[in-house]
């Protein structure tokens, strides 16, 4: 079976973390599928080991989850452009004092009034 008749699209370049939320609306059959095409390809551990819980889980009576396997993010609809925030809201620079300044409050030198 080539990558692009597998149930979950790029499946291949899928990070194993979001694997296991991603086959959560698959069938049986559709687990079976990307069980066999793993240990064909890459044949990785923990990837076998993530379909195969999950496909015990659905033999023992689990169903799949609504959800789709679209590749794009999810969109905010009806959002104001931009943001509010701002540079105007950045604090000032703030610089640690050295050692042996006590009570000063950290500057750059530039910035400190000579003392003569």
């Amino acid at each position: 079976m080539s990558p692009q008749e597998l149930p979950i699209i790029d499946y291949d370049t899928v990070p194993v973390g979001s694997l296991q939320h991603r086959i959560r609306s698959l069938s049986a059959e559709e687990i079976e599928q990307l069980l066999d095409h793993e240990r064909t390809h890459n044949d990785r551990v923990q990837v076998c080991e993530v379909l195969e819980n999950r496909l015990d889980e659905l033999r023992a009576g689990a169903e799949p989850s609504g959800g789709t396997q679209d590749t794009g993010p999810v969109e905010a609809e009806n959002t104001p452009a931009g943001s509010p925030v701002g540079p105007g809201g950045s604090p000032e620079p703030m610089h640690p004092p050295r050692h042996g300044m006590v009570g000063q409050p950290g500057r750059p030198r530039a910035d400190r009034p000579r003392q003569q």
